[in-house]
């Protein structure tokens, strides 16, 4: 494991050539935590626990691209769409550390045996929200909410011992690929001149990946609304009355 830190500016080049041009007064502390080897007891990632329960972002590994994330609470939003220049009609999804943790959540029977069978893995599956439990930025317009359990071990085991969701959004910049290692992400964190600080953790290499598979199952059956990574197919299996995607 090895943490490097840096203060950096952001250049106005975007191309071949950045940092050929005058920085940006924004500057961030940015953190790199070297996972490449991957996590052996979860202490490593206690200083990125502390970090995300006051607030702060972090770019991190999932099974299917880097993503960047927070808190789901309204600050913790707020910061997500400052980085990634969002606009506030698209809620992000959030990582779960376990089923148990959104128990306000409308658990549907078809949600209850998708998650049994998918979880961890690339599904995610957009749960009615009634009472109002996330705030807008998580919580859809129609009042539903995207949520995944995640099977990236680093960025389980840091869901897990955060104890609380994790807001995620792929870690790219407007119109480009979402980034796939660790360097990657942390360009992503360098050139959107956002002025606080965020942790990297780096992974290595993820393999190539379609996204995740988004399921809703707040209407009366479940519809998919994304293909992705786990085939539709699979799904039908397990549900054979599922809608969408033909």
């Amino acid at each position: 494991m090895r943490i490097s830190r840096s203060r950096r500016c952001y250049s106005t080049c975007t191309g071949p050539f950045e940092g050929s041009k005058v920085c940006k007064p924004a500057v961030a502390d940015i953190s790199v935590l070297d996972l490449r080897a991957g996590v052996k007891h979860g202490g490593e990632l206690d200083q990125v626990v502390r970090h995300v329960r006051i607030g702060g972002l972090v770019a991190h590994p999932t099974e299917t691209v880097y993503g960047i994330g927070g808190l789901a609470t309204a600050a913790g939003i707020a910061a997500l769409r400052r980085l990634k220049k969002r606009p506030e009609e698209r809620p992000f999804l959030v990582l779960l550390p376990s089923v148990d943790a959104v128990p306000d959540l409308v658990w549907t029977e078809d949600a209850c045996e998708l998650a049994s069978v998918f979880w961890p893995g690339a599904l995610t599956l957009v749960l009615a929200d009634p009472s109002g439990s996330f705030p807008p930025g998580v919580r859809s317009a129609t009042g539903g909410v995207a949520v995944r359990v995640t099977s990236h071990p680093v960025t389980r085991m840091l869901v897990e011992r955060l104890g609380v969701p994790l807001t995620s959004t792929s870690a790219n910049t407007p119109d480009a690929p979402s980034a796939t290692t660790g360097e990657e992400a942390l360009s992503v964190v360098t050139s959107a001149g956002f002025g606080e600080e965020v942790w990297v953790l780096d992974a290595g290499r993820l393999s190539p990946s379609a996204p995740s598979t988004v399921v809703d199952c707040t209407g009366a059956f479940p519809v998919v609304l994304r293909a992705g990574a786990t085939p539709v197919h699979r799904l039908r299996c397990v549900l054979p009355g599922i809608h969408g995607d033909r």
